[in-house]
C-alpha cells in the first residue's frame, strides 16, 4: 500500500491538545486576542478575556466560548 501524501491527506494526529503544544506557554497571538475579545462580547462574558493569557489558555477559552455560543443558537 502506498504512503499517503501528507499534503493531500493530513495525519490523523495533526491536531494536538493545547496542553501538549510546544509553544503553549507563549503569549496568545494577536488573532487569538481579537477572536477571544469578540467571542467574550458576543457571549456577554467580559471576564473571559484576559490579555495576559498564554496561547494554550486562550485556545481553551475560545473553544469554551464557541461551544457556549453555538449551544445558544
Amino acid at each position: 500500500m502506498a504512503d499517503k501524501n501528507p499534503k493531500i491527506t493530513p495525519n490523523d494526529n495533526a491536531e494536538k491538545a493545547p496542553d501538549d503544544w510546544v509553544s503553549g506557554d507563549d503569549p496568545m497571538t494577536g488573532a487569538q486576542a481579537s477572536y477571544l475579545k469578540t467571542l467574550s462580547e458576543e457571549c456577554h462574558a467580559p471576564d473571559a478575556f484576559d490579555a495576559k493569557l498564554s496561547k494554550a489558555e486562550a485556545s481553551k477559552r475560545i473553544d469554551a466560548l464557541k461551544a457556549k455560543r453555538d449551544k445558544r443558537t
